[in-house]
């Protein structure tokens, strides 16, 4: 799935919300970035490059925002971060990790094998699933060399 920013700022005016040049600027930096997983300092840090006007409360604001409609979601990395995502997947399961205990880097894992087992778990438990959440912890690559 693609990303629409006409879309947000659509689902937004439906709400009564603005998308505003600092909420488009913000979530433009999500999206350009999809691959690492910022925090909302680094987020701050490369917004203010283009727009030195804008206030960290005002990113935190709108990444609370942009969670509230989905539109982004909230990962924790075990490392005293939450770091942000785009929420691309429509039935809103998020993909695995792999985090790097020596450098930090975080590799996203699409392939999703949990859907058997969420389904036996629902069916011996009574329990209705809605999302998952895994991470592998280990060593990179480069680190393992």
């Amino acid at each position: 799935m693609g990303f629409n920013m006409n879309q947000v700022e659509e689902m937004l005016k439906e709400e009564g919300y603005k998308l505003t040049t600092q909420r488009k600027a913000i979530l433009g930096v999500i999206v350009e970035n999809q691959d690492k997983h910022l925090s909302p300092e680094e987020i701050y840090d490369i917004v203010r490059l283009k727009h030195q006007d804008i206030g960290i409360a005002t990113v935190y604001r709108t990444l609370q925002l942009l969670e509230k409609f989905n539109i982004i979601y909230r990962v924790n990395f075990d490392d005293g971060y939450n770091r942000y995502e785009l929420n691309q997947d429509s039935e809103n399961h998020h993909h695995h990790h792999l985090i790097c205990l020596e450098c930090g880097k975080v590799i996203e894992v699409k392939l999703d094998l949990l859907e058997t087992l969420e389904n036996q778990i629902e069916k011996e438990n009574n329990f209705k699933i809605v999302d998952h959440n895994v991470k592998f912890f280990g060593y990179c690559e480069e680190c393992q060399k």
